[in-house]
């Protein structure tokens, strides 16, 4: 049995099937938040590469890595602001944010 195109593509819509189902089910955690759109980025970049390789093109690899080299730099910011959220406020609930307007 051979690996074709519809089963990344299958992969991919069920990857982000389950980050979508993860934002809209937990809306308390920014931690489980966060994960659910680093794994939305990830399903949409084996699509990106599953394409790439179908079509013999190397520019949907290329531009994965532009991709997850944002993704990388959007987590980090993304943790830190968390981490001194919960120095803070000693939560990283999402209802409890609404204390920071000013």
């Amino acid at each position: 049995m051979e690996i074709t195109l519809a089963h990344y593509l299958t992969l991919g819509a069920i990857l982000f099937a389950i980050s979508v189902m993860g934002i809209f089910l937990n809306r308390k955690n920014v931690i489980i938040i966060m994960m659910s759109i680093e794994l939305m980025l990830l399903a949409v970049n084996m699509n990106f590469v599953a394409f790439s390789h179908y079509l013999g093109d190397a520019a949907g690899q290329i531009f994965v890595f532009f991709i997850l080299t944002v993704a990388a730099a959007e987590s980090a910011i993304g943790l830190a602001i968390l981490v001194v959220l919960f120095r803070n406020l000693n939560t990283v609930n999402v209802e409890e944010l609404d204390r920071l307007k000013g």
